[in-house]
């Protein structure tokens, strides 16, 4: 009987399959899952990390989109008791039903072309999950841990720092992957916060703040907020009006998000 031909990595679903043992066993170390604990891998691929996670005893639930791949996993792991895996997109996944009473950790190696919107969705459903890892462009990586005043500050900063303590682990080199992707890789923890540093009133209006600032980042914040708040409005904040985007702190977006959320109050009142 012939072996089946080896899995094609899809251009379209962003696949690129790490093989390093190196790495496998650096990212394994770095989850640490504990027998018993849930865990939810996103984009097994061809299963080099979820082997290594399911030894530990855990109880492992993975997500992957091509239905190939699904085979492949389903043929090397469905044996194990501690293995159940769903077919489908990542960004459409209900988290919560998922995790139900119990809070989930996630990892994985998250294709580049939705890692961004698949954060984001994520990030709705932190108060199910105890905590992530995840294999990203190093670029993202960047992104998420930038505090103010760096060039790679901005929205998605912002937002995961709302909801997580990020702390950027370790690179991995392109070689560490076949195909081989163009860019350099990084592993990434984010934390969800048992109680938020910086609340929010409404986490809607923080989003529309932060995303029209920086929708023109380098433009003044007297400029990007200006339908928003007026300059006087951020003076009494302590603010500079004529400060840019990037220069803000997250501390001080929520603030202005509340500001503008009472005004909007009071006018409604009135």
């Amino acid at each position: 009987m012939q072996s089946p031909a080896p899995h094609r990595a899809r251009k379209r679903f962003g696949q690129n399959f790490l093989h390093d043992q190196g790495i496998i066993r650096g990212i394994v170390r770095a989850v640490s899952p504990l027998a018993g604990q849930r865990l939810l891998e996103i984009g097994p691929g061809q299963g080099a990390i979820t082997a290594s996670i399911l030894d530990t005893d855990c109880q492992l639930d993975v997500i992957e989109i091509d239905r190939d791949l699904v085979q492949i996993l389903a043929d090397k792991f469905s044996s194990r008791d501690n293995f159940r895996i769903h077919e489908g997109d990542a960004l459409k996944f209900n988290i919560g039903a998922l995790a139900g009473t119990e809070k989930l950790r996630v990892v994985g190696n998250l294709p580049y072309n939705i890692s961004t919107p698949l954060i984001f969705h994520l990030l709705s459903a932190h108060d199910c999950i105890s905590d992530m890892h995840f294999m990203l462009q190093k670029e993202v990586v960047d992104r998420l841990a930038a505090g103010p005043g760096s060039k790679t500050y901005g929205r998605l900063s912002i937002m995961a720092q709302y909801y997580c303590a990020i702390e950027s682990l370790f690179d991995v080199p392109p070689e560490a992957f076949s195909p081989q992707p163009k860019v350099q890789s990084a592993i990434v923890r984010l934390t969800p916060y048992t109680e938020l540093p910086y609340p929010a009133n409404d986490v809607k209006l923080l989003q529309r703040v932060v995303r029209d600032a920086f929708n023109q980042r380098r433009k003044t914040l007297r400029n990007t907020l200006k339908g928003l708040i007026s300059s006087e409005g951020l003076e009494a904040l302590g603010l500079d009006p004529g400060i840019r985007p990037e220069n803000v702190s997250l501390e001080s977006y929520v603030a202005i998000a509340n500001a503008v959320g009472d005004a909007q109050e009071n006018d409604i009142a009135e």
